[in-house]
């Protein structure tokens, strides 16, 4: 009997977007990490590896064998971290899920894409430029504008959630941990129907 010998490989890349730091903890920008972190808490795995640039975990999610990362780059060269693991593993795009925040959505609406541009989202931007591609699943929790014009949209997505739109972002972080095992095991149109 011949026994195939484990490579170590990966089928996919679930990639949390967020920015390093304590200054950053718990932000709007951070919804990424807080979504990756819930999924890590939920299935039983750590991030325990410093690798890509990037904070990783292994988990088996929707049946697979998966990378879990969390880009300890600043967002907007989270590109650098994905890309370097997506070569590695010979990932293609179609199978690299990013978890970002979305000023464009309401706070706590959630909306999967199988693909698309960036939209002004700076680490999406990268990650398009490192992977050479925008067919890439995204889940995007929506963090909401601030209701005054005037306000500098960096402050407000480096600002942490209060009062009344903190029960409508944890509820939208337990249905973007819940897509997850979804998109990779019944694809991106299952979890738009559930989810969206």
């Amino acid at each position: 009997m011949i026994f195939r010998r484990d490579t170590g490989g990966f089928t996919w890349l679930v990639v949390g977007l967020g920015n390093p730091g304590s200054k950053y903890e718990s932000t709007r920008h951070n919804m990424g990490f807080l979504a990756v972190d819930k999924l890590a808490e939920l299935e039983h795995f750590k991030f325990n590896k410093l690798r890509f640039k990037a904070w990783t975990a292994e988990a088996r999610l929707g049946g697979e064998r998966v990378l879990v990362m969390k880009p300890q780059t600043y967002m907007n060269l989270s590109g650098e971290a994905v890309g370097q693991a997506a070569r590695f593993y010979k990932i293609p795009p179609e199978r690299v899920l990013v978890i970002s925040d979305d000023v464009s959505l309401p706070a706590g609406r959630l909306r999967i894409r199988g693909s698309g541009s960036a939209g002004g989202h700076n680490g999406l931007k990268s990650i398009i430029a490192h992977l050479g591609s925008d067919a890439f699943p995204r889940i995007k929790v929506g963090v909401g504008m601030p209701d005054n014009a005037d306000y500098d949209l960096a402050d407000w997505v480096t600002g942490r959630p209060i009062g009344a739109e903190q029960k409508p972002l944890m509820e939208a972080l337990d249905r973007a941990v819940a897509a997850v095992p979804v998109v990779i095991r019944d694809g991106v149109s299952e979890a738009q129907n559930r989810f969206n």
